[in-house]
């Protein structure tokens, strides 16, 4: 096995762990002992690999985001509201996922992969950052408030809310 696919292997293992890790007990009681345990890596693997435990969080949540994009892909050109839809199919997709990361207060995580996507970026001049900070956290607020009262609208019914939006 070549070094990328040993690295490879190595993470794919750190993430199982914690998330299986997650399941039982909060991020905050998790050792990364108990992740290279479970994960039977070594701790030297870790943090070759990740600074913290948020970090394998985020990356999860960014790769599974990439994924989903990949295999979801539309045919037409996607038009802003359909982009915003397509992160509310995409959380149902992960629903598990999700509510764990709700149930052990770490969903604002998911905060953090919005704002790196769609947020300012110091290249940008002070209006395009103030309206990229205004979009990233307005989506975040969508997404956190739709979670937390259950779900209840399908991606598609969520496309449609924000289509007959009136901001």
């Amino acid at each position: 096995m070549d070094n990328a696919k040993k690295n490879s292997y190595v993470k794919k293992q750190i993430t199982n762990a914690l998330l299986m890790l997650l399941r039982e007990k909060e991020l905050k009681d998790i050792s990364i002992s108990e992740i290279t345990t479970t994960a039977q890596v070594s701790r030297i693997s870790f943090y070759r690999n990740y600074d913290n435990k948020e970090a394998i969080i985020k990356e999860y949540m960014a790769l599974t985001l990439n994924e989903w994009n990949q295999n979801h892909a539309k045919m037409s050109e996607h038009i802003e509201d359909d982009i915003l839809g397509d992160m509310f199919a995409y959380i149902t997709e992960y629903k598990e996922f999700y509510l764990i990361l709700r149930d052990r207060d770490i969903f604002y995580l998911l905060k953090d992969i919005i704002t790196d996507i769609l947020g300012p970026k110091a290249e940008y001049p002070n209006l395009g950052a103030y309206t990229a900070a205004f979009i990233a956290n307005g989506i975040y607020g969508w997404i956190e408030e739709w979670f937390l009262r259950g779900m209840q609208e399908s991606g598609e019914e969520m496309t449609k809310l924000l289509k007959s939006r009136k901001l």
